[in-house]
């Protein structure tokens, strides 16, 4: 349910939940014109659900799957991937751009193959998670931060350039008793919020001339202020940037000694977010995970996928990207599976000396109906479809898939 009120219920307006941003607006409706017209938004400005719903006509896709850049039939492409993986002694799943039935599908085809699997998303994932992994931590949701916030505080600078709508959805212009600041920097990050966090512990006397006085400020604020969020964007941090969570995390936990203050994180769009959940809640275990000769495994250092590829440490990649055409899989001297958006194609470059298949696939909330846990991990929300565009969803592909992949071992091991 949402805790907006509805802004879309117009004559000839579908609504609609947006799946192109893990904040998962649900108050907005869609212009679904005549065939060939490209799908116009209601009731936001949002650049960025308007763009992703440019990429989509209303009319059902012509595309068709190709194995080796050749156009083929659905079984043909399914035969061809089923055979890669088969025959793949440490495959790869990248991308994860699905929902939670489609993650549910890769999940049981990773444990059939053996597959590594990590998101287009997944360094700055790991940020939070090895944070929480190690430290713990305070979260809260949109709707306390609505309801409740007195003060916002932006740690990674504004994040309107990739989550438009996020003010919004914190209620920002509808209440007067609620203030949002941008962390003033101080240095790095790594010095900037280590800063803040002594001078929240009182570990720094606030007329330390080192301390610039708009963060002794804003320390003050923090503990004056009955309910404070502190909001940062996994995306933006730097390498090892889950030292900066865990200092935000104590920032959190001193203010909590006093008053009240959680965190929240701004990310896991493109199905990263709800992979990780289904993964984990699957068999105890988040993303960068396999179910290995040693039985499962989560290795957050060594199965980072650039690691991977970068080293040849595996031999077949399955991308998954049904958002849209972007993010694109990597190029890779290897035998490749994309599951994308029908935009998408088989790129040249060194992957093209091997085995491409390519199956284009329906998009979540546009072509088909689908689940997606929003960004502060509370909520499911559904998303249902727009128009009927002729492709098979991501969960359909895959679960065929992992039949024809069984089919062959059977066969082999006769």
């Amino acid at each position: 349910m949402s805790e907006l009120d509805p802004a879309a219920a117009q004559p000839g307006h579908l609504p609609w939940t947006c799946p192109f941003c893990p904040l998962l607006c649900d108050t907005f409706g869609v212009d679904v014109g005549p065939p060939g017209t490209p799908l116009k938004l209601v009731g936001s400005d949002c650049p960025r659900a308007s763009a992703a719903l440019a990429e989509f006509n209303g009319a059902p896709v012509a595309s068709q799957p190709q194995v080796d850049g050749s156009d083929c039939d659905f079984d043909t492409a399914i035969a061809a991937a089923a055979s890669v993986l088969a025959a793949s002694h440490q495959p790869l799943f990248g991308g994860l751009g699905t929902d939670v039935a489609g993650a549910r599908a890769l999940y049981a085809l990773a444990c059939e193959t053996g597959a590594i699997c990590d998101a287009a998303q997944g360094q700055a994932m790991m940020h939070g998670l090895r944070a929480l992994q190690d430290r713990g931590g305070f979260t809260t949701t949109l709707a306390e931060a609505r309801t409740r916030a007195e003060l916002i505080v932006c740690m990674t600078g504004d994040p309107t350039a990739r989550y438009p709508e996020f003010f919004r959805r914190c209620g920002i212009g509808e209440r007067d008793d609620v203030q949002t600041e941008m962390l003033p920097m101080a240095g790095d990050m790594f010095d900037t919020v280590g800063l803040l966090a002594a001078l929240v512990a009182g570990r720094i006397w606030p007329d330390d001339a080192r301390v610039p006085a708009e963060l002794v400020a804003l320390s003050v604020r923090l503990r004056a202020a009955r309910y404070s969020v502190l909001v940062y964007e996994p995306g933006r941090l730097p390498a090892q940037g889950a030292l900066i969570v865990e200092a935000i995390q104590r920032i959190v936990a001193t203010l909590n000694r006093s008053t009240r203050a959680a965190s929240l994180s701004l990310g896991g769009g493109d199905g990263a977010a709800t992979v990780n959940q289904v993964f984990t809640w699957l068999s105890g275990l988040p993303l960068r995970s396999r179910a290995g000769p040693l039985g499962l495994e989560h290795e957050p250092l060594c199965f980072d996928a650039g690691r991977l590829l970068a080293d040849d440490a595996v031999d077949a990649l399955l991308w998954v990207s049904s958002y849209g055409p972007e993010p694109a899989p990597p190029q890779a001297d290897m035998p490749r599976i994309v599951l994308g958006h029908p935009g998408m194609r088989p790129q040249g470059g060194g992957a093209s000396a091997r085995k491409q298949v390519f199956i284009p696939v329906s998009t979540p909330g546009i072509g088909c109906s689908g689940h997606l846990f929003r960004t502060d991990g509370s909520v499911l929300l559904p998303l249902r479809p727009l128009y009927e565009d002729g492709l098979p969803s991501v969960d359909d592909v895959v679960r065929r898939l992992t039949q024809a992949v069984k089919a062959l071992k059977r066969e082999r091991a006769q």
